[in-house]
């Protein structure tokens, strides 16, 4: 009954049973197997035009790694502040691109504003030579308060990067969420809208460990491989990345994972808004919530079992909440009716 993270859960059946079938036999090394040739294809496909792909094994190698060939030294990369680049890669960020600095713009619910970045950059200083020169913005989707930016909201962003001449990256750590509850193709939500490379994720979503870093621009993409060697993220036997995500893309299977994430959330959340004393602090558009609960509620829900974090920095009795694709239905009914039987005790 652990609702920590989706990070917490296990590896999907269909996934696991796509490393086991790429455990047989020889295939040639360093990406330069067939199923990673297949992979490219597949997301190629998802995306309706030709694509450059590239498996990593950690979100944060995807981000910084991606970042990287968007941003110079003395560039400046905008994101939110509780953007996972910002508050949770310990200068990956930084580091891969040679000491570029992230500049926060705040937003609701963890989301940036078209307004508010356009202000960032129509103010940047763009040719001061004593100031970082804007070089790219990074949107998370679903961003880390568990909402998500529409096709429009990121559209509108795009056009503002491309009127400031600047790159748009997309954290999608946990894209499958955001896709699903927005009911939009992958086109509309990336390059449509003006998104440069996404960090396409799988590892929150089913998989052992594997993402990708999609490109929609060749000349972007040109360096890329060098820079994921020189960083020490070109598994030699990278057909067992690769078949994760095959197994990820195959049948839509990475929307199935989701939408039963997504479901658990909305289920989970809609049981405990009734109970006296709750507070939501986000909308619910993917699968985190972000809930205040009376604080001898918080304490019988360990009590009884339950594994959630405390949210830092958030009034006592803050907590968030996960759900993953490994959710049972049961457990979400156990938390609800936890929650009520302890509400109930205290009145």
């Amino acid at each position: 009954m652990n609702f920590c993270s989706d990070n917490v859960a296990g590896v999907a059946p269909e996934i696991m049973d796509a490393i086991q079938k790429a455990n047989q036999g020889a295939m040639p090394s360093y990406g330069a197997d067939a199923i990673t040739a297949r992979v490219e294809q597949r997301l190629g496909d998802l995306f309706e035009r030709r694509v450059w792909a590239f498996p990593v094994s950690t979100g944060t190698s995807a981000n910084a790694l991606a970042l990287s060939t968007l941003t110079p030294p003395y560039g400046a990369i905008y994101c939110h502040p509780e953007a996972h680049i910002m508050v949770d890669e310990c200068g990956a960020p930084e580091f891969y691109t040679g000491g570029a600095k992230l500049v926060p713009i705040a937003g609701a619910g963890g989301k940036m504003t078209a307004k508010d970045v356009a202000h960032a950059l129509d103010n940047a200083r763009a040719g001061d030579v004593h100031h970082v020169q804007p070089a790219a913005i990074s949107l998370t989707q679903a961003s880390e308060c568990g909402t998500a930016y529409t096709a429009t909201e990121v559209g509108a962003i795009g056009e503002i990067a491309k009127r400031h001449k600047v790159k748009l990256h997309m954290d999608g750590a946990r894209f499958a969420n955001a896709v699903a509850h927005l009911n939009v193709t992958p086109a509309q939500m990336t390059w449509q809208a003006g998104v440069d490379v996404l960090s396409f994720g799988a590892t929150k979503n089913g998989a052992l460990a594997a993402e990708a870093v999609v490109f929609f621009d060749e000349e972007l993409a040109a360096s890329f491989g060098f820079r994921r060697k020189r960083a020490g993220h070109l598994i030699s036997k990278m057909r067992f990345v690769s078949a994760q995500l095959d197994a990820y893309l195959e049948n839509d299977l990475w929307l199935k994972l989701a939408r039963h994430a997504n479901a658990m959330a909305r289920d989970l959340v809609a049981g405990l808004k009734p109970i006296p004393g709750v507070h939501l602090l986000h909308t619910v558009e993917a699968n985190e919530i972000f809930i205040r609960l009376p604080l001898e509620i918080v304490a019988g829900l360990r009590r009884a079992g339950f594994d959630f974090y405390d949210w830092p920095g958030a009034a006592p009795g803050t907590i968030r909440l996960v759900t993953s694709f490994a959710t049972r239905a049961e457990d979400v009914a156990a938390f609800i009716g936890t929650a009520n039987s302890l509400a109930k005790a205290a009145s």
